[in-house]
């Protein structure tokens, strides 16, 4: 016989717990449809906010910066270009030869759009510049290293296995300067010396060549410490010295410890700019001195990575690299000849914008980044503004009047700046490793 009571509360308990299971359902569908508006609301507002900061940073860039445009495609990467005298040409590095992993240099005619490689295709390459008379390029090479091809074939090797090697021969000893000759085609070693020659560039008249180098390291006995120390880093022994264009009467142009490279010569010719690192090397500032060495300035005291200084043609600024926003972004700044006034800054895109170089007539600006769509490093170039430039430094009119954004802002950052901390040196070191950072750095 069948219990009725027993049987009502039975089917009253399934249906309460039915209606649970129910109430549980809809609570997790809710729930879910809750949770998944507010990524969606959430992401909606990342991307507005991207999309904000996007357009001001597009919105400051252009007051120095218009007509940005691509001017590299091909090879995994380029940069560091530099145009001939006449503007009519560039020279840069590129990877882009499938036999060789590493940069060779090649030259752009912006007449045509030709581009041809220069370079011998052996050997690791970089640092070009274009002689004056058009005929002559200047650039460091590993070309006459009897490993050059086990080398190539190593690193091609490696890559092959999806391990990339972190650039371990970064100043290679058999780097020398060679001048190539466009009509004849021939190449000329003009230091021929054991040790890093390389980031040379010619003077205004083509009559000196400055370049860095650390071949006194290699010239004379070390202790086991400084021994090491050479093994593990050769930057640290890398000074800047300057040379007769066929590269005689050589004179060691600084003597301290730690990397000077990168030199410019001034418009006029009088002056030399590069910069310097610190021993330690977890920073760099923006320098400049008389062709003889003497009458040196620091340009900049940013306490950052301040690097790869260029002369505008005008002579009356520079505009140089620096992380001072933060270990992987490098942007753009500027500062006058003197060092007298705040920096300003030029770029605002995150990532690295550096290697910058004006064209002859300082009406366009060069540049090198990763502000592409698949972040590899290309060439870039813009039309430039110099009244607006001289403005935002104080140069024209009243010096004295600075914009109080840019000096407030690098207030702030100076002293949100902690001393340098043993992690910091490591993540300059690693972040310095980078491909993007090959060449006068």
């Amino acid at each position: 016989m069948i219990n009725v009571t027993k049987l009502f509360k039975l089917r009253r308990r399934g249906c309460l717990t039915h209606a649970k299971a129910r109430i549980n359902r809809l609570a997790v569908i809710l729930l879910t449809l809750f949770v998944g508006a507010t990524s969606v609301f959430a992401q909606a507002t990342t991307d507005a906010t991207d999309s904000s900061n996007a357009a001001a940073d597009a919105q400051e860039e252009s007051r120095l910066l218009t007509g940005i445009r691509q001017l590299t495609f091909e090879g995994k990467r380029a940069g560091e270009g530099y145009f001939s005298r006449d503007g009519q040409m560039m020279v840069f590095q590129s990877e882009r030869d499938a036999a060789n992993p590493f940069y060779q240099i090649y030259l752009m005619d912006f007449a045509t759009g030709d581009i041809e490689r220069i370079s011998p295709g052996i050997g690791k390459t970089t640092c070009a510049w274009i002689h004056p008379d058009g005929n002559e390029v200047l650039f460091a090479s590993t070309q006459d290293d009897p490993q050059a091809k086990d080398k190539q074939a190593a690193e091609l090797k490696e890559r092959e296995q999806g391990t990339q090697r972190r650039y371990a021969w970064d100043y290679d000893e058999y780097y020398d300067l060679y001048r190539y000759d466009r009509k004849q085609k021939t190449y000329t070693n003009v230091t021929n010396t054991r040790g890093y020659d390389a980031e040379g560039s010619w003077s205004p008249n083509g009559k000196l060549i400055a370049f860095a180098s650390n071949r006194a390291a290699y010239a004379k006995p070390l202790s086991e410490t400084m021994r090491q120390r050479l093994e593990m880093d050769p930057s640290y022994f890398i000074d800047l010295y300057s040379m007769d264009a066929d590269g005689g009467n050589i004179r060691q142009l600084t003597d301290m410890p730690g990397y000077d490279g990168g030199p410019f010569f001034s418009p006029d010719g009088t002056r030399i700019c590069w910069r310097r690192f610190s021993e330690d090397g977890a920073r760099a500032e923006i320098m400049s001195m008389a062709l003889d060495g003497s009458d040196v300035r620091t340009l900049t005291k940013l306490g950052a990575m301040s690097w790869a200084p260029y002369y505008h043609p005008s002579g009356q600024y520079l505009i140089f690299t620096t992380n001072v926003h933060g270990f992987a972004n490098f942007e753009l700044y500027l500062i006058d000849a003197l060092g007298q006034h705040e920096p300003v800054r030029v770029t605002f895109t995150d990532g690295f914008d550096g290697l910058p170089v004006f064209n002859p007539d300082g009406k366009q600006l060069s540049w090198t980044s990763n502000r592409t769509p698949g972040k590899n490093s290309q060439i870039f170039l813009a039309e430039w503004n110099h009244q607006h430039a001289l403005e935002l430094l104080g140069l024209a009119g009243n010096a004295n009047e600075r914009p109080a954004a840019t000096v407030a802002a690098l207030d702030s950052l100076r002293a949100s700046q902690p001393d340098c901390s043993p992690q910091d040196i490591l993540r300059h070191v690693d972040y310095l490793c980078r491909p993007e950072l090959r060449g006068r750095r």
